[in-house]
Protein backbone atom coordinates (compact mmCIF):
# COMPACT_ATOMS: atom_id res chain seq x y z
CA UNK A 1 0.00 0.00 0.00
CA UNK A 2 2.86 2.36 0.80
CA UNK A 3 4.42 1.70 -2.63
CA UNK A 4 1.12 2.64 -4.27
CA UNK A 5 1.11 5.97 -2.43
CA UNK A 6 4.75 6.61 -3.45
CA UNK A 7 3.96 5.93 -7.11
CA UNK A 8 0.94 8.23 -7.02
CA UNK A 9 2.96 10.98 -5.30
CA UNK A 10 5.67 10.77 -7.97
CA UNK A 11 3.30 10.23 -10.91
CA UNK A 12 1.01 13.22 -10.29
CA UNK A 13 3.62 15.95 -10.94
CA UNK A 14 5.17 13.97 -13.80
CA UNK A 15 1.83 13.56 -15.59
CA UNK A 16 0.93 17.20 -15.01
CA UNK A 17 4.29 18.28 -16.42
CA UNK A 18 3.92 15.95 -19.43
CA UNK A 19 0.44 17.28 -20.12
CA UNK A 20 1.48 20.93 -19.87
CA UNK A 21 4.44 20.37 -22.22
CA UNK A 22 2.22 18.41 -24.65
CA UNK A 23 -0.39 21.17 -24.82
CA UNK A 24 2.33 23.81 -25.24
CA UNK A 25 3.84 21.66 -28.01
CA UNK A 26 0.50 21.47 -29.81
CA UNK A 27 0.09 25.25 -29.69
CA UNK A 28 3.70 26.01 -30.62
CA UNK A 29 3.87 23.37 -33.35
CA UNK A 30 0.81 24.80 -35.04
CA UNK A 31 2.34 28.30 -35.02
CA UNK A 32 5.72 27.24 -36.43
CA UNK A 33 6.23 26.50 -40.14
CA UNK A 34 6.40 22.73 -39.50
CA UNK A 35 3.89 21.47 -42.02
CA UNK A 36 5.89 18.58 -43.45
CA UNK A 37 6.34 15.07 -42.09
CA UNK A 38 10.02 15.82 -41.37
CA UNK A 39 9.19 18.93 -39.37
CA UNK A 40 6.32 17.24 -37.53
CA UNK A 41 8.27 14.16 -36.47
CA UNK A 42 11.42 16.05 -35.51
CA UNK A 43 9.43 18.66 -33.56
CA UNK A 44 7.55 16.02 -31.57
CA UNK A 45 10.75 14.06 -31.01
CA UNK A 46 12.18 17.23 -29.43
CA UNK A 47 9.03 17.64 -27.31
CA UNK A 48 9.35 14.00 -26.22
CA UNK A 49 12.99 14.60 -25.27
CA UNK A 50 11.96 17.59 -23.13
CA UNK A 51 9.27 15.49 -21.46
CA UNK A 52 11.66 12.59 -20.81
CA UNK A 53 14.39 14.84 -19.38
CA UNK A 54 11.93 16.78 -17.23
CA UNK A 55 10.28 13.60 -15.97
CA UNK A 56 13.68 12.07 -15.23
CA UNK A 57 14.72 15.11 -13.20
CA UNK A 58 11.42 15.17 -11.27
CA UNK A 59 11.60 11.47 -10.39
CA UNK A 60 15.29 11.79 -9.50
CA UNK A 61 14.53 14.70 -7.18
CA UNK A 62 11.72 12.73 -5.53
CA UNK A 63 14.06 9.74 -5.02
CA UNK A 64 16.73 11.96 -3.43
CA UNK A 65 14.13 13.63 -1.22
CA UNK A 66 12.88 10.24 0.03
CA UNK A 67 16.45 8.87 0.32
CA UNK A 68 15.65 6.07 -2.14
CA UNK A 69 17.80 4.80 -5.01
CA UNK A 70 16.66 6.13 -8.37
CA UNK A 71 17.69 3.23 -10.61
CA UNK A 72 16.06 0.59 -8.43
CA UNK A 73 14.85 -2.82 -9.66
CA UNK A 74 11.23 -1.55 -9.94
CA UNK A 75 12.41 1.43 -12.01
CA UNK A 76 14.32 -0.90 -14.33
CA UNK A 77 11.26 -3.14 -14.76
CA UNK A 78 9.01 -0.19 -15.62
CA UNK A 79 11.60 1.15 -18.08
CA UNK A 80 11.92 -2.23 -19.80
CA UNK A 81 8.13 -2.47 -20.04
CA UNK A 82 7.88 0.98 -21.67
CA UNK A 83 10.73 0.56 -24.17
CA UNK A 84 9.16 -1.71 -26.86
CA UNK A 85 6.17 0.58 -27.47
CA UNK A 86 8.33 3.70 -27.45
CA UNK A 87 10.94 2.22 -29.81
CA UNK A 88 8.28 1.05 -32.28
CA UNK A 89 6.66 4.50 -32.10
CA UNK A 90 10.00 6.13 -32.92
CA UNK A 91 10.39 3.70 -35.81
CA UNK A 92 6.92 4.61 -37.13
CA UNK A 93 7.89 8.28 -37.05
CA UNK A 94 11.16 7.62 -38.85
CA UNK A 95 9.37 5.52 -41.47
CA UNK A 96 6.86 8.32 -42.11
CA UNK A 97 9.63 10.88 -42.49
CA UNK A 98 11.39 8.92 -45.21
CA UNK A 99 8.55 7.07 -46.94
CA UNK A 100 5.69 9.55 -46.96
CA UNK A 101 6.86 13.13 -46.43
CA UNK A 102 3.42 14.68 -47.03
CA UNK A 103 1.77 16.75 -44.33
CA UNK A 104 -1.56 14.90 -44.57
CA UNK A 105 0.09 11.62 -43.52
CA UNK A 106 1.01 13.11 -40.13
CA UNK A 107 -2.63 12.98 -39.03
CA UNK A 108 -2.49 9.19 -39.38
CA UNK A 109 0.69 8.96 -37.32
CA UNK A 110 -0.98 10.50 -34.24
CA UNK A 111 -3.40 7.57 -33.59
CA UNK A 112 -0.60 5.08 -34.23
CA UNK A 113 1.52 6.85 -31.62
CA UNK A 114 -1.46 6.93 -29.22
CA UNK A 115 -2.01 3.20 -29.54
CA UNK A 116 1.68 2.37 -29.13
CA UNK A 117 2.04 4.70 -26.14
CA UNK A 118 -1.09 3.17 -24.62
CA UNK A 119 0.42 -0.29 -25.04
CA UNK A 120 3.64 0.91 -23.38
CA UNK A 121 1.70 2.37 -20.44
CA UNK A 122 -0.37 -0.78 -20.11
CA UNK A 123 2.80 -2.87 -20.00
CA UNK A 124 4.34 -0.62 -17.36
CA UNK A 125 1.10 -0.83 -15.40
CA UNK A 126 1.89 -4.42 -14.47
CA UNK A 127 4.60 -3.04 -12.19
CA UNK A 128 2.64 -0.05 -10.91
CA UNK A 129 -0.82 0.67 -9.52
CA UNK A 130 -3.86 -0.35 -11.55
CA UNK A 131 -4.58 3.21 -12.71
CA UNK A 132 -1.68 3.26 -15.16
CA UNK A 133 -3.05 0.24 -17.03
CA UNK A 134 -6.41 1.98 -17.30
CA UNK A 135 -4.66 5.12 -18.52
CA UNK A 136 -2.98 2.99 -21.19
CA UNK A 137 -6.41 1.71 -22.28
CA UNK A 138 -7.65 5.31 -22.52
CA UNK A 139 -4.74 6.15 -24.84
CA UNK A 140 -5.43 3.07 -26.97
CA UNK A 141 -9.14 3.93 -27.16
CA UNK A 142 -8.32 7.52 -28.18
CA UNK A 143 -6.02 6.21 -30.91
CA UNK A 144 -8.65 3.76 -32.13
CA UNK A 145 -11.31 6.49 -32.19
CA UNK A 146 -9.00 8.76 -34.17
CA UNK A 147 -8.34 5.97 -36.68
CA UNK A 148 -12.09 5.49 -37.15
CA UNK A 149 -12.61 9.23 -37.62
CA UNK A 150 -9.69 9.50 -40.04
CA UNK A 151 -10.74 6.36 -41.93
CA UNK A 152 -13.76 8.10 -43.39
CA UNK A 153 -11.48 10.61 -45.10
CA UNK A 154 -8.97 8.23 -46.68
CA UNK A 155 -9.86 9.32 -50.20
CA UNK A 156 -8.94 12.95 -49.61
CA UNK A 157 -5.72 13.31 -47.58
CA UNK A 158 -5.70 17.11 -47.92
CA UNK A 159 -9.11 17.21 -46.23
CA UNK A 160 -7.68 15.10 -43.39
CA UNK A 161 -4.83 17.56 -42.78
CA UNK A 162 -7.26 20.47 -42.90
CA UNK A 163 -9.88 19.03 -40.52
CA UNK A 164 -7.58 17.01 -38.25
CA UNK A 165 -4.63 19.31 -37.59
CA UNK A 166 -1.81 16.94 -36.51
CA UNK A 167 -0.25 19.35 -34.00
CA UNK A 168 -3.63 19.95 -32.36
CA UNK A 169 -4.29 16.20 -32.24
CA UNK A 170 -0.94 15.70 -30.52
CA UNK A 171 -1.65 18.52 -28.06
CA UNK A 172 -5.08 17.09 -27.22
CA UNK A 173 -3.95 13.49 -26.82
CA UNK A 174 -0.38 13.72 -25.50
CA UNK A 175 -1.12 16.93 -23.62
CA UNK A 176 -4.75 16.83 -22.56
CA UNK A 177 -4.87 13.21 -21.42
CA UNK A 178 -1.75 13.29 -19.17
CA UNK A 179 -2.74 16.68 -17.75
CA UNK A 180 -6.19 15.32 -16.85
CA UNK A 181 -4.64 12.22 -15.30
CA UNK A 182 -2.13 14.29 -13.32
CA UNK A 183 -4.88 16.53 -11.95
CA UNK A 184 -6.93 13.45 -11.07
CA UNK A 185 -3.96 11.99 -9.17
CA UNK A 186 -3.45 15.23 -7.26
CA UNK A 187 -7.05 15.37 -6.11
CA UNK A 188 -7.35 11.69 -5.22
CA UNK A 189 -3.97 11.32 -3.49
CA UNK A 190 -4.32 10.43 0.17
CA UNK A 191 -2.41 13.03 2.13
CA UNK A 192 -0.18 12.03 5.03
CA UNK A 193 -1.64 13.14 8.34
CA UNK A 194 0.25 16.01 9.89
CA UNK A 195 0.92 15.98 13.61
Amino acid sequence: MEHSAVYRRALAPVMTFCGAVGIAGGILGDDLPLHTAHGFVLFWAAVAAVVLCGSFLMVRRQALKDAEPFWSPPTRRVTRALLPGLVVGAGAGAWLMYQNPYWAACAYLVPVWCILFGLALHSAGFFMPRGLKLFGWIFMAAGGLLLVLLGGHLLNPNLVALIFQPHWLMGLTFGGLPLTYGIYLYFTEKRRPTS
